[in-house]
């Protein structure tokens, strides 16, 4: 069987390519795509990385339809249930697995090999992945909702992650796909949530999303409406989605003691960040990181969309049909978009 799949032959060079799917194995299944979201991550991929990046196919927050099934399949799926793929390697036995990191895991079934095309492939009419990659959506789920299954996981766990109690006040730094998510997901946490953001229209959909506070982080006065707004203790938590290495410092001063910096976000290009160590000893505070998401946080965040406790559908900006990807990406990398998703089956 052939499928169609977008291949990154080099900055904004992208190629649709018809390739041959190998068998389906006995623990394996076969999907057919229905969505697929344009992530960042794809998108710097599309703006450039560095040669040894591609070739690369990109497309990992995805929603499709069960079209075959492996004799040994190991998950309650049936063909034509609408799912959300993790499409992320969880060998279950590496250390990192063994110790509930298994967004870190070790074993990589595919490696990467220079000159040979890799990545999950999401951009696909067809896909063939392993039976513990598939969570299946609830009833009457829309299939484009379900397709953010990946970054409403991602932020489970982010959430989450800190010792956070109902009724703290957090600050959600970045209001674009993942803040804004971010804000849904701290909301249900029981958080009292403030953003920032120097975006007006961003700032306004943030407060569409929950949000009691919105700042600009240019801000002169920043630091004094911050500590005016949580009865000058200051912040309890900060989940950093954005606003590279001056969001994280003005971060750390305007906590609380005992508050979590919770660093979701990568910064590019990386670098490093003054930090006085003095302040995080004496006012006990936490840095911590979230990568990815667990299998625990993946299973949640179906449930959660296929509940309708997590309404996705303000993000999805708009909806361009596969395999017209060129246009998809040039609207996703535009700042006036949240996600851009690829629909297939409904070309023009």
């Amino acid at each position: 069987m052939k499928t169609r799949t977008i291949e990154f032959v080099a900055p904004r060079e992208l190629e649709v390519r018809e390739v041959q799917l190998p068998p389906l194995g006995p623990r394996q299944i076969l999907l057919k795509t229905r969505g697929c979201a344009l992530c960042t991550w794809e998108q710097r991929f599309y703006r450039g990385g560095s040669p040894d990046d591609y070739p690369f196919r990109g497309g990992h927050e995805v929603s499709a339809v069960v079209e075959d099934i492996g004799q040994d399949c190991t998950v309650d799926v049936s063909v034509g249930d609408l799912v959300a793929p993790a499409l992320k390697t969880r060998c279950g036995s590496c250390y990192y697995c063994r110790r509930g990191l298994d967004n870190q895991c070790e074993n990589d079934p595919a490696p990467r090999q220079a000159g040979q095309p890799w990545g999950p492939g999401g951009l696909s009419d067809y896909l063939i992945v392993e039976d513990y990659q598939v969570y299946r959506a609830g009833p009457g789920v829309d299939p484009d909702h379900l397709a953010l299954a990946e970054p409403v996981a991602c932020v489970v766990r982010s959430v989450t992650r800190p010792g956070l109690a109902p009724g703290d006040r957090v600050l959600v730094q970045g209001a674009g796909m993942m803040g804004q998510l971010h804000i849904l997901l701290a909301k249900k946490m029981g958080f009292r949530v403030l953003v920032s953001e120097p975006v007006p229209e961003r700032r306004d959909q943030a407060l569409k999303s929950g949000a009691e506070v919105v700042l600009d982080p240019m801000d002169d006065h920043f630091r004094e409406i911050v500590l005016d707004e949580t009865q000058g203790y200051g912040l309890n938590g900060v989940f950093f989605t954005a606003g590279g290495g001056p969001a994280i410092a003005q971060a750390l001063k305007v906590m609380a003691k005992g508050g979590w910096l919770c660093l979701y976000g990568s910064v590019h290009p990386s670098g490093e960040v003054g930090v006085d160590p003095n302040h995080i000893h004496y006012d006990e505070l936490f840095v911590t990181g979230t990568f990815s998401h667990t299998r625990e946080s993946y299973r949640q965040a179906v449930e959660l969309i296929s509940q309708g406790q997590v309404d996705v559908s303000p993000f999805i900006t708009e909806r361009v049909p596969f395999p017209k990807v060129d246009h998809g990406f040039e609207r996703a990398i535009s700042p006036d978009t949240y996600r851009v998703l690829m629909t297939f089956g409904q070309e023009d």
